[in-house]
């Protein structure tokens, strides 16, 4: 059949690995993780995180590059469109909502955390971060920098100096994904990923040269460091919140169920291999997680701060923007190494929130035939808002806390959930098998195919429901308590409604143009 496409397509193979790997490769790798590990058991909290890797990440990854370069081989690049081609029933189209919900709110929030970055870069190169062992000094500077204290502080004269670097790096985003999947997300990717290990390889170096910083607490040393890390504590696993940590930080580690790889995959050829490739990008993830995140972070801190470091592994912002600014204050040649550091945050969140922009510019252009300069524009507008709501409602930064749990947590199961099922018992794993073997340069042992459709669906629906029975009883009670929250999810509900009518919207061209009719009647 002559399947129309959107004529965009990715340079190189090493091109489309370097950018699944930044979409995921992001702040979670390096301040998420290391809280998570420290948090659930140190070393023990690997077993957990491995058994999710191996049966949901990498299965759910090779089944998600495999549906997305379907879809897309039936000229869809976009999630409404490739849960038609896949189900056969325009009605699914209605399911792909999520999957641009998904990357549309989590970047509202991710930008403003990405400006922080920039901006913690630019103050350790002018030494104004440079604050000396005073830990409060560093609470002090980002509760005033990103306006927790309360609500508008931001927006009051001479107190938005976010702003600045909020906007260079709203701009740079939509610049880089006006030029295409080609010219600009695989072209800055290709760069940013080096120059990133290359920034994180140097701080690590710099960690593991220290030895024991104060020769007058020699029980500060690297060694114990790592210990405080890395030493098991098995009792942990008795806990199911261990268990469901691991498998979130796999979700957020991965990028699988934020619908990015979807629209990602939707772009590769029909020979291009999935499996390999996919598996090399999921590598590329692990390395920077475990081998760079996982042996900087808390290590550091426990050498400068010792056991009190402990109070900033359960808070990625206390960790990242608190502890080691006070950290980097104490290190020899600290203020290169801060500003080496954030940079390298900043990189890792820019190609992190490139991929976010994608999956709606896509639908926006062959959903409601948009060009991309108006389809820019108009994400642009959309995401300025959202970005707005987060700086504005700053407080104890519960905007953007309520909807990273809403969003950020649980609407990226809900996704998961959809596609495993889509995969497993829509697609069917005879055909799924097929489809991604063609092209590849690896195959994939047949029982991963079982996995994908009666274990991992059963094992999402577990931590779904453990996620609820845990953690969403405090944010059930804030909807109510908070007003902040409760806008918060009303925004974020006026914003799947919006995304549902464009859906629809987008269902009727595709009906006029006759695309429905050329999929269902597809044997």
């Amino acid at each position: 059949m002559g399947w129309k496409t959107s004529g965009e397509s990715w340079g190189t193979r090493i091109g489309v690995i370097l950018a699944v790997a930044g979409s995921a490769v992001g702040l979670g790798n390096f301040l998420r993780f290391p809280g998570n590990a420290a948090q659930n058991g140190g070393g023990a909290f690997m077993i957990p995180y491995f058994i999710a890797l191996l049966l949901l990440g990498i299965p759910l990854c090779w089944a998600e590059w495999t549906m997305g370069r379907y879809g897309g081989l039936r000229g869809f690049n976009s999630a409404p469109g490739i849960f038609v081609a896949l189900t056969k029933n325009r009605y699914s189209r209605y399911l792909g909502a999520v999957a641009l919900l998904v990357p549309l709110i989590i970047y509202m929030y991710y930008v403003v955390i990405e400006a922080w970055c920039l901006g913690y870069a630019y103050f350790y190169l002018t030494g104004e971060l440079m604050k000396g062992a005073e830990p409060q000094a560093y609470s002090d500077f980002f509760g005033g920098y990103v306006g927790s204290g309360s609500d508008g502080f931001l927006y009051e004269t001479g107190r938005g100096r976010v702003f600045y670097f909020l906007i260079f790096t709203f701009f740079l985003n939509f610049v880089l994904i006006y030029r295409g999947v080609s010219k600009g997300i695989e072209t800055f990717c290709k760069f940013a990923l080096p120059i990133m290990a290359i920034c994180a390889i140097c701080v690590l170096i710099r960690v593991f040269t220290l030895g024991t910083p104060n020769p007058d607490l020699p029980d500060q040393n690297l060694v114990n460091g790592l210990g405080f890390m890395w030493n098991p504590d098995f009792e942990k696993l008795k806990d199911p919140r261990t268990w469901l940590a691991a498998a979130g930080q796999i979700f957020f580690s991965l990028s699988v169920g934020f619908g990015i790889i979807l629209n990602y995959a939707s772009y590769l050829k029909r020979k291009d291999d999935v499996v390999l490739s996919s598996l090399t990008a999921s590598s590329m993830n692990e390395f920077f997680e475990v081998c760079l995140g996982g042996l900087i972070t808390i290590p550091a801190a426990f050498m400068f701060l010792g056991l009190s470091a402990g109070q900033f592994t359960g808070s990625t912002f206390g960790m990242g923007f608190v502890a080691l600014p006070n950290v980097f204050a104490m290190m020899p040649f600290g203020r290169f190494f801060g500003f080496l550091w954030f940079f390298m945050l900043f990189l890792a969140a820019i190609t992190s929130s490139l991929s976010m922009l994608q999956p709606v510019i896509a639908f926006f252009e062959e959903g409601l035939g948009l060009k991309r300069h108006a389809s820019v524009a108009f994400l642009m507008l959309i995401t300025a808002l959202g970005g707005g709501f987060v700086v504005y409602f700053s407080k104890d930064l519960k905007a953007l806390d309520t909807m990273d749990f809403w969003v950020g947590t649980m609407a990226i199961f809900v996704l998961a959930m959809i596609q495993s099922f889509i995969y497993g018992w829509v697609l069917g794993i005879d055909k799924g098998e097929r489809e991604a073997h063609v092209g590849a340069h690896l195959r994939i042992p047949r029982f991963v195919q079982y996995i994908l459709k009666f274990v991992t669906p059963v094992y999402l629906v577990s931590i779904f429901v453990g996620v609820l029975w845990f953690s969403s009883r405090d944010y059930f009670e804030s909807l109510t308590k908070n007003r902040v929250a409760g806008m918060s999810v009303a925004f974020i509900t006026i914003v799947f409604l919006f995304l549902l009518l464009l859906t629809h919207i987008a269902g009727k061209r595709w009906e006029t143009e006759g695309r429905f009719a050329e999929i269902e009647n597809e044997k």
